[in-house]
């Protein structure tokens, strides 16, 4: 596992997850299909010190340096510009799925990287949106040949995490449907016609995440940290599995204890066993981790 602790990955198991919680080393068996092991998801973690100054303003150039780095990294790829050519086509239409949630929304500086970056790939600017909310009736995002998903990552009322996976939730017209049973099944989304096999890339927002809350909609400033990274990959469940562990170790480092999610973000871990959508295993997930490595939690 590269750049990886491994003691850590050994005491996150599947009950774990399910649980909202890491903590004990039982050891559990994921019920794999009886095939070859699949590949593990490569996650880059990429994370600067002074992306987010003391006055909680966002560096823009090092947020677009931080960004093209990790995607490079991401595919192996010679340059940025080599990077962004493989994951959008000049004849892709893309939708970039962001989210409004007005206490720490998709920092718009993210926002206008994604389109730059897109027009420098050959995307024409009439074929790009940005939007949350009024996705199914974005004519671009109605005809997305490409999805891009980006959003902060925070704890929730009825998800446990606001998470990659659950950024989704508003490509159906009744979302609250998916609330039940801590949004279980929000993964089935991600199987829509509309939306599945179209997402290029996951960027989990992780330079100010929130760590704790009471209630829906709530935010409180103590809650949240500098924590200056972000979260990138191909695998949106082994991205939101590998920034639950640093929520929940953020969550022992403040609180002193073990302290469950209220809801749990099991989700994440249904996401990979139920519906196949990724890996939420550590064992199967190759995290790089670049950059500022003080305090990173996982």
């Amino acid at each position: 596992m590269n750049e990886h602790d491994s003691r850590s990955a050994r005491c996150v198991t599947r009950r774990q997850l399910l649980g909202g919680i890491v903590g004990g080393c039982a050891a559990a068996t994921l019920p794999w299909p009886a095939r070859a092991a699949p590949a593990r998801s490569r996650v880059v973690l990429i994370r600067d010190r002074d992306v987010v100054d003391g006055n909680g303003k966002l560096r823009a150039a090092t947020l677009e340096q931080m960004l093209d780095q990790a995607v490079t990294r991401l595919l192996d790829a010679a340059n940025a510009t080599a990077a962004w050519r493989r994951l959008l086509r000049p004849q892709d239409t893309l939708g970039i799925k962001s989210n409004v949630w007005q206490f720490l929304p998709t920092p718009p500086e993210l926002e206008q990287v994604l389109r730059k970056r897109a027009r420098a790939a050959g995307v024409r600017e009439e074929r790009i949106s940005v939007d949350d909310r009024g996705v199914l009736g974005n004519p671009v995002f109605q005809r997305s040949t490409a999805l891009i998903n980006i959003r902060p990552m925070r704890t929730h009322h009825w998800a446990g995490v606001g998470s990659l996976i659950k950024n989704y939730i508003m490509f159906v017209p009744h979302p609250a449907r998916y609330h039940p049973d801590s949004c279980a099944d929000l993964a089935a989304i991600w199987k829509l016609p509309h939306v599945a096999g179209r997402t290029r890339l996951n960027v989990l927002v992780m330079l100010t995440p929130l760590f704790h809350g009471l209630g829906a909609h709530h935010y409180d400033p103590r809650y949240v940290w500098r924590y200056g990274g972000l979260l990138v990959g191909t695998d949106p469940v082994a991205v939101d599995s590998v920034g639950l562990r640093i929520i929940l170790a953020k969550r022992r480092a403040h609180f002193k204890e073990e302290r469950r999610l209220q809801p749990s973000a099991k989700h994440i871990a249904i996401a990979d066993e139920r519906h196949h959508l990724g890996t939420a295993d550590p064992k199967r997930i190759e995290l790089i981790k670049l950059g500022w490595a003080d305090g990173a939690l996982v």
